[in-house]
């Protein structure tokens, strides 16, 4: 009599949750097109608002303000709620808002309405990397976080300049209420297709605030300190892009170096998707010494068009990983505070932002263009060095596949 042999059954090989993340990465769009969108439709909304445009340009400093002021106590007070009520109750924060300032015909009520939109991109942003991490199986965390940050370079890329098309086609009005359909179209993908999470305790068992413990954990404050000097650089040249190419004679080449800039950065989000689990440390070290030749590139020969896009194109190889790996970052170092270590990050990112748009104007107004080129390796030199002095926490050279 013959017999069959049994074959033993192998383990399905783990996969990221597509679906989920994809949505996550959506919420990302949505929070980073909202923040930038007024930038792109400004002349139109000045208009409409009977103010000039740099009283409407402060509507994405309202925006930052309300993320900056609010995303660590809004962490700190929601940390025990569910994942996805919490980020169900962020987007529609955003679709309420978006809706406010597409029919506002009140320049106060359109600043409230981003300060709103603010403080649900604070509340969402603390918990996008944590939420992506707890969704993916061990050993693929980092890619789900890379998978749920490519909203950021896709809205600098295709979304912003689409926005200003809308704008310029059929008004600024049409642009923000387009955002308001996707933000609805995403909450019912968020309701059907994203796994619900639990939140944590919001104290330890000494009773003492998430903030406090997590600045305690090894590598949370150099994460912490990369994150502002490393946007503070960064944004300091970004907010004045124009203003740059265009002292440089380049000034009509600027949605073309824009372009350049986010089509590198979606490849720098894949190079970061592929190694973020092996080589966390090699990737932090790479992007901030892209970054820092580009912007010198720039600052030595920004007369040379060839030479602005290849800067560019290093630029954004150098940025675009640059949210991914700061969000892991934090995670890793944070632990059970990793919510908390993110909500401060967020915080920093904003502060960041608002301190850079401030910086570059004072430089080029002060000093010129060049100066704005030349700050961001000059800031670059101790974001370097504390990644490098952070080998064990922090920026390691390797993550446990845990």
């Amino acid at each position: 009599m013959s017999t069959t042999p049994t074959r033993t059954p192998t383990p399905t090989a783990a996969r990221l949750p597509l679906a989920a993340l994809l949505a996550l990465a959506t919420a990302v769009f949505v929070t980073s097109l909202t923040e930038t969108l007024p930038a792109g439709v400004l002349p139109g909304m000045s208009a409409d608002l009977g103010v000039g445009e740099p009283a409407a340009g402060q509507a994405v400093t309202v925006y930052a303000a309300g993320t900056a002021l609010t995303a660590i106590p809004l962490a700190a007070a929601t940390a025990a709620w569910p994942r996805k009520r919490l980020l169900l109750t962020a987007m529609t924060g955003f679709a309420a808002a978006n809706t406010v300032t597409a029919l506002s015909g009140s320049y106060p009520l359109t600043m409230a309405a981003r300060f709103l939109a603010g403080v649900a991109a604070g509340l969402a942003w603390a918990l996008l990397a944590g939420y992506a991490r707890a969704l993916a199986p061990a050993g693929l965390r980092g890619k789900a976080v890379a998978v749920a940050m490519t909203g950021v370079p896709v809205a600098l890329a295709l979304g912003v300049p689409a926005g200003t098309f809308i704008g310029g086609a059929l008004g600024w009005r049409a642009a923000f209420a387009l955002m308001t359909a996707v933000t609805a179209a995403l909450l019912g993908w968020i309701a059907l297709l994203v796994p619900d999470r639990p939140g944590r305790d919001a104290r330890d068992a000494g009773g003492r605030a998430p903030m406090a413990t997590a600045l305690t954990v090894p590598g949370v404050v150099p994460v912490l300190f990369v994150t502002l000097l490393f946007v503070l650089a960064h944004t300091v040249l970004y907010a004045y892009i124009t203003a740059f190419l265009d002292r440089a004679g380049l000034g009509g080449s600027a949605g073309a170096v824009l372009l350049v800039f986010g089509g590198a950065s979606l490849l720098g989000v894949w190079a970061t998707g592929a190694w973020i689990d092996r080589r966390p440390r090699a990737l932090a070290v790479a992007s901030v010494l892209l970054v820092g030749c580009a912007a010198a590139g720039l600052a030595a020969r920004a007369d040379l068009p060839a030479l602005v896009y290849a800067a560019a194109a290093l630029w954004g190889l150098g940025w675009g990983g640059v949210p991914t790996l700061l969000q892991t970052a934090a995670a890793e170092a944070g632990g059970d505070r990793a919510d908390a270590a993110q909500a401060m990050l967020v915080t920093l990112w904003n502060a960041a932002m608002a301190g850079g748009g401030i910086a570059g104007g004072v430089l080029l107004d002060r000093l010129g263009a060049t100066a704005l080129a030349w700050s961001v390796p000059v800031l670059l030199v101790p974001v370097l060095a504390v990644v490098a002095g952070a080998r064990s926490h922090g920026f390691p050279a390797a993550r446990t596949r845990s």
